[in-house]
């Protein structure tokens, strides 16, 4: 199965993101063999709708669930539209995240849990 967890870095030894549409990097993993592939967030810096820009890119990925630290509203409208499984509070390494997800540990969540403008610097 194809999950996508938020990154700070390139690879499975990286740090989650607590952030969902300005996220530096979308780990996309294959929960069976850890193959992945880091995609640069291309909305990081976008002035607005980085969510649900990282929402439609994630999409396009066909990705089952997303694991990231938080998701605003646009953005979690964005991911249940396109049938996405919602986690947030991931944190640690992205090969954590990904272990504690295919144990069970981690659980969907039924709305956003930041506001709108959460990531903007």
């Amino acid at each position: 199965m194809k999950i996508c967890i938020t990154s700070e870095g390139q690879d499975l030894d990286s740090q989650v993101d607590p952030r969902f549409g300005r996220c530096q990097y979308f780990i996309i993993v294959d929960t069976d063999s850890l193959e992945f592939e880091a995609v640069p967030n291309s909305n990081m810096e976008a002035m607005g709708g980085a969510g649900v820009q990282s929402g439609q890119l994630v999409a396009q990925k066909q990705v089952k669930a997303i694991l990231t630290g938080n998701v605003g509203p646009n953005a979690f409208q964005t991911l249940q539209a396109a049938g996405i499984d919602i986690i947030t509070g991931a944190a640690g390494s992205i090969r954590e995240a990904v272990e504690k997800y295919k144990k069970g540990e981690l659980k969907s969540t039924q709305g956003p849990n930041v506001n709108s403008k959460f990531g903007m610097r």
